[in-house]
């Protein structure tokens, strides 16, 4: 009987201690996560390191297929801190259609336009994608981690790099150490940003949308905030959570973003995750869509796309190594639409 008791100690002491992505000490200590998503290849060469301790204040396709528009959330006037109980989904408070017309329309009184570079990428695995080539889109991008090291931002912008998601946080406490250099420099280099975050399923979704919400400012000339879901065999968190749980976790983390920043996040994904968690479901987001040996919908069939990552080989002048390349879906008009600063 003496012994009987002992596994339900045990169990009691690992509900108490949960699942975590890292301990105080790492976040202490400033040690970068280990964590990539699956389209980024780790430098070779020594990867810069910087201090955790500083956080910002909480302050063209084939012509007949259909835009993914996601559209302007209206915003709390003067970017007014909004209270949000973690962990509660809210409701979408328009239908996509009306958010979003047929047709974007430009805003009445746009600010100066960015100049359109045209694509200069390599590509160290070049895909033969037929007919629908990622060359026949008029607007290119990157997304960047601190594995592409000391970036020249405003060389890359001229290869091509229009647009730069770059990694921000993953779990409820890592923070890329380049993250507030990279955020930097891209807009002074002239660049349209947004920073993503990669989701760590054993943490809670209200843990991490408030590290992120810590971390990145709330800018209203950025793009809008991305949630990066995917399976990672890298990753020290090896649960594999039920679709059911997969999509909650989800709701209440993208719904808090877009309560705080006034916009709705993009969903990145890549293949083996969409079928098993994500297909059929947020058909009002935007979704950046991971598609290396195929156009998007051959790969996600029905699908409606705002991003299309397309290599994760690419080279440019500016970076030293490999970097992930992308495309927006639409033209260049389009994309001013889509990418002017929000307002309410």
């Amino acid at each position: 009987m003496r012994f009987s008791v002992l596994p339900a100690i045990l169990s009691a002491c690992l509900a108490f201690t949960g699942c975590t992505s890292g301990s105080p000490d790492r976040l202490v200590a400033g040690i970068p996560s280990a964590e990539t998503t699956s389209s980024v290849t780790r430098s070779p060469g020594p990867v810069p390191a910087a201090s955790i301790g500083e956080t910002t204040p909480v302050q063209p396709d084939p012509p007949q297929e259909v835009l993914a528009w996601a559209g302007p959330v209206p915003q709390p006037e003067a970017f007014a801190p909004v209270a949000v109980t973690a962990g509660m989904p809210v409701p979408m408070e328009r239908p996509l259609a009306e958010l979003a017309p047929a047709e974007p329309e430009i805003m009445a009184t746009p600010g100066p336009r960015r100049k359109i570079y045209s694509h200069k990428f390599r590509d160290a695995k070049p895909i033969n994608f037929g007919k629908v080539s990622p060359r026949k889109y008029a607007v290119h991008g990157v997304d960047v981690s601190r594995w592409q090291g000391e970036i020249d931002w405003a060389r890359l912008r001229t290869q091509g790099a229009n647009f730069a998601y770059i990694k921000a946080t993953d779990g409820g406490d890592h923070l890329d150490p380049m993250f507030k250099t990279n955020w930097r420099r891209a807009k002074e280099a002239g660049l349209k940003r947004g920073a993503y975050h990669f989701f760590y399923w054993c943490r809670t979704a209200g843990e991490q949308a408030d590290w992120f919400i810590r971390n990145v400012p709330r800018d209203p000339d950025a793009l809008p905030p991305v949630i990066d879901v995917e399976y990672n065999g890298e990753s020290s968190c090896k649960r594999r959570v039920s679709r059911a749980n997969v999509l909650e976790k989800m709701q209440v983390f993208m719904d808090k973003l877009e309560r705080h920043y006034g916009q709705r996040p993009v969903i990145y994904t890549a293949p083996d995750f969409y079928r098993d968690n994500l297909r059929g479901e947020f058909p009002n987001h935007p979704f950046w869509l991971r598609a290396v040996a195929a156009h998007p919908s051959k790969v996600y069939p029905g699908r409606k796309w705002i991003f299309w990552q397309y290599s994760g080989s690419g080279l440019s002048h500016g970076v030293k190594g490999k970097i992930d390349l992308n495309v927006f879906h639409g033209s260049e008009q389009d994309w001013h639409a889509w990418s002017s600063p929000r307002s309410s």
